[in-house]
């Protein structure tokens, strides 16, 4: 089925995903996809090739690989934040194609969660405002936007007395903590999460991981891109991108995640 390299299982052709996906649903199905940017005198730069990827729920995927490769590229389609020059993404089943931008906002809103290496958060609204962003879009009323938006904080490794702070009154570890708590307030099945350690210090990289591990345990479907080897460790599988196709896949073995000790 594949080789061992440094104690890992390497596979090609999608041989861990489908032994994954037997039992489970497929939540994410990226098929055939292509990104071409046209950048002048008509040149054309092939961000992905052709790229083939399904993630099943309750999976922690990573996806690995150079700068400039097709990482972002990958994860900003199967979010729903860029459209595919060919090929299609489904989520949960349903065809994005064939969706009015109303209704991709719609299932992002109720679907997938995002978390950011830059944090994405707005620093002239509190923590609590930040948070409960997601909410807003389905006519909540307050008092259940702020009981929604405490236990996600909670979930997240955060304390109540960060929720009327300005996020720059917080550190990064504590910022990203935030940016995970909006992500998981609307109860999401996908948490997507570019670079997610990428400003942070050890520590908080650890909190940050053991807090994606334990969000993984209760259901969550996180999709993980980063360029740290270790991070990468802490996931349950992982896909490596170069030249903007799929290179390989391995099995990590769990006992090699420091942050998860």
């Amino acid at each position: 089925m594949g080789e061992v390299l440094g104690g890992c299982d390497i596979f090609f052709g999608g041989s861990i995903v489908e032994l994954i996906c037997m039992e489970r649903k497929k939540l994410i199905e990226v098929i055939n996809v292509s990104k071409v940017y046209r950048i002048g005198g008509g040149n054309e730069f092939w961000a992905l090739r052709n790229v083939s990827l399904d993630v099943c729920e309750r999976e922690f995927l990573a996806i690995m690989g150079p700068s400039g490769h097709g990482k972002t590229t990958l994860m900003n389609i199967i979010g729903l934040l860029d459209k595919p020059s060919s090929g299609k993404v489904l989520i949960d089943g349903v065809d994005t194609a064939k969706l009015n931008d109303d209704q991709l906002s719609q299932l992002r809103n109720r679907k997938i969660g995002f978390v950011f290496q830059q944090y994405n958060l707005i620093n002239r609204m509190s923590v609590l405002e930040n948070i409960e962003v997601p909410l807003l879009l389905r006519g909540l009323p307050r008092s259940e936007r702020v009981k929604l938006t405490v236990r996600a904080l909670e979930m997240a490794g955060g304390e109540k007395s960060w929720l009327y702070k300005k996020p720059n009154q917080l550190s990064g570890g504590q910022q990203q903590r935030v940016a995970i708590a909006r992500a998981i307030v609307g109860d999401p099945e996908i948490i997507l999460a570019d670079e997610p350690t990428g400003n942070l210090d050890t520590a908080s990289s650890k909190i940050v991981m053991q807090t994606f591990s334990k969000l993984n345990v209760l259901g969550k479907t996180i999709v993980m891109v980063t360029h740290n080897p270790e991070v990468a460790l802490c996931s349950k599988r992982i896909l490596y991108i170069r030249d903007g196709r799929i290179s390989g896949e391995e099995v990590p073995d769990p006992t090699k995640c420091s942050f998860l000790k």
